[in-house]
């Protein structure tokens, strides 16, 4: 979990800094006033979504196996605890 929050921050940051150099030559335009930040960053959030999900598809994928099987062993140990207790009484 924590290589792919890793991967896609490293994606965002790359995003950034392309839209960044873009707002900076002029290629998109500049933010309003002084929100020119806050532009680059929504514009590095917009470029970076489609990527992240599109790139990091296997590894999201082999991170919802892992949380399933954990989820799987959960529900077989509480079945099992359930029946012992069930036996006992």
């Amino acid at each position: 979990m924590i290589r792919y929050t890793a991967l896609r921050l490293l994606i965002f940051v790359g995003c950034f800094f392309v839209a960044g150099v873009a707002v900076h030559f002029g290629l998109v335009p500049s933010g309003l006033g002084g929100s020119n930040m806050v532009w680059v960053i929504l514009l590095g959030l917009i470029l970076s979504a489609p990527l992240s999900y599109v790139l990091l598809r296997k590894q999201r994928d082999e991170m919802s196996e892992q949380i399933v099987a954990g989820v799987d062993r959960t529900k077989a140990r509480l079945d099992a605890n359930r029946t012992r207790e069930d036996a006992v009484q």
